[in-house]
């Protein structure tokens, strides 16, 4: 998926193996971009399992000052607080439990798309691949 401040950007849905880069996409959001081609957003479903070349770094919050790393290079593509429209919902969760939105994360780290979401077949199995997470 992804996030409502980049339904007016190019986009292109994310494949298992694409080399993927956090961009600044200047419509208030940052997001995934396929290194050769920055102006179109990658799009990620959520469930997709996603592989970092380094640590994680999330951009110093509004009050904060500092850069915050997370110590683990996988994680997990979330949607999150989809029934709060006009908000981020695009999040990475981490082995630790850990939940930052997408938008946070420092420009110009690189990912590679792992697995994508095994498609479910029933509505119980959708509902079973629903997760709530919270951001905190």
């Amino acid at each position: 998926m992804c996030d409502y401040s980049l339904h007016h950007v190019k986009s292109r849905p994310a494949k298992v193996g694409d080399k993927l880069t956090t961009i600044n996409f200047n419509t208030g959001t940052r997001g995934f971009a396929a290194p050769e081609d920055p102006t179109t957003a990658v799009c990620v479903l959520p469930g997709t399992e996603l592989a970092f070349s380094k640590e994680v770094k999330c951009a110093p919050s509004f009050f904060g000052w500092k850069t915050k790393t997370i110590n683990s290079s996988t994680a997990i593509f979330r949607q999150i607080n989809k029934d709060v429209p006009h908000v981020h919902h695009d999040a990475l969760e981490f082995p630790d439990g850990t939940c930052v939105l997408l938008t946070s994360l420092v420009e110009g780290q690189e990912a590679t798309v792992l697995q994508l979401p095994a498609q479910p077949k029933t509505s119980a199995e959708e509902a079973a691949q629903r997760r709530v997470v919270y951001v905190g």
